[in-house]
């Protein structure tokens, strides 16, 4: 699966990788000593936790590796006027009578509560290849959306 990233979320992802491998890893080995140091590890919830932890630490290692392996780099020379990932958007939502600004990113990135949706999402697959001044209905569980684009900004 390939990941979409901008530069800076690509910068991002790569120094908490580096955190955790450098700094995370050695925490947890810490704790998992500490924990050693109390006996029977049978009975150890210390030991428990910290172990779980440590397997959890290392699956975000993984998946943070996997995600930079695969990833996509957005580059900002889409067509003009044409939503693409990367692009910025304002639309009119015709139902609610209210423009809004969405930003469309890889899944890695969006934050629905900051308006930056994933190019994967129904509303973000829906509006990617289409033009300014075109409406466009997204199909829903709870009903139809449709949005007017106003307007497409790259970068």
């Amino acid at each position: 699966m390939t990941h979409f990233l901008t530069p800076e979320g690509k910068k991002q992802l790569e120094e908490k990788l580096a955190y955790y491998k450098s700094t995370r890893r050695v925490e947890v080995a810490q704790k998992i000593a500490i924990a050693r140091e109390f006996g029977d590890l049978s009975e150890n919830a210390e030991y428990d936790a910290a172990k779980e932890e440590q397997g959890n630490i290392e699956a975000e290692i993984k998946q943070m590796e996997d995600i930079l392996l695969n990833c996509k780099i957005i580059e900002s020379n889409e067509e003009d006027g044409v939503v693409g990932i990367g692009s910025s958007i304002k639309v009119y939502d015709e139902e609610f009578d209210e423009e809004l600004w969405l930003k469309i990113l890889g899944s890695t990135e969006s934050d629905p509560a900051k308006g930056i949706i994933s190019n994967n999402s129904p509303v973000g697959s829906a509006l990617v290849g289409h033009k300014v001044g075109e409406r466009v209905t997204v199909k829903m569980d709870a009903g139809d959306i449709t949005y007017k684009i106003l307007a497409v900004n790259h970068g």
